[in-house]
């Protein structure tokens, strides 16, 4: 399979790649900056000069784009809609790096985490542009997209355990009433999905066994 890497620099995006790198993928990695993944095939460019010839012929496309400081954060939802318009039409799957603020803690899914009054107001502003991209996203049905939120405690430093549970919509914890997740065992779900999985258009969710 051939799957290009979005920020591939980024510690999510750079997992990923290994972990696709690892596991025979054909890798592209897509940065601004200087590689530093295990991906031998490079594209350096920005996400927003990205164009349908550069994607052209990818199996899958994994969005690892991240931004959080209050100027940047609209960039959730118009870097999204800029990949979703060079990839509609396509047989191309997107596959985007996505929050937990916005998984729902009720069957009726109108309360989210973050509605709840243990979450930081630090990560609200965050939370609330990713939900609004969530939302928009929804709404392509020209696009294979799929989102995929972690857990709760998303953990860049956290143990590969190799072992996780996938989820929908809401919130899943463990057997232990864990949400917590290690970005390299987010990585393994992530290509799990490109793999294997066929939730398009859909959102899912991954925590650790």
């Amino acid at each position: 399979m051939k799957i290009a890497v979005i920020c591939a620099n980024g510690k999510a995006g750079r997992l990923i790649v290994k972990e696709a790198v690892d596991r025979g993928l054909d890798v592209t990695a897509i940065v601004r900056s200087d590689n530093t993944t295990a991906a031998k095939q490079v594209l350096k460019k920005d996400l927003f000069d990205l164009t349908a010839d550069d994607l052209k012929g990818l199996d899958a496309v994994v969005d690892a784009f991240g931004a959080w400081t209050e100027d940047t954060l609209p960039q959730h939802s118009t870097s999204l809609k800029h990949l979703c318009d060079i990839l509609s039409g396509t047989d191309t799957r997107l596959l985007v790096v996505g929050g937990a603020g916005s998984l729902y803690v009720n069957p009726e899914h109108t309360v989210c985490v973050a509605d709840g009054p243990d979450f930081p107001d630090i990560f609200k502003p965050l939370a609330a542009a990713m939900a609004k991209a969530l939302g928009e996203l929804r709404e392509r049905k020209d696009v294979r997209w799929t989102y995929i939120s972690p857990a709760g405690d998303f953990q860049a430093e956290g143990e590969r355990i190799g072992k996780y549970i996938s989820g929908g919509e809401e919130l899943t914890l463990n057997s232990r009433g864990e949400s917590i997740i290690s970005y390299a065992d987010y990585a393994i779900a992530m290509v799990d999905e490109i793999i294997n999985g066929a939730n398009i258009q859909k959102r899912i969710s991954v925590v650790r066994e």
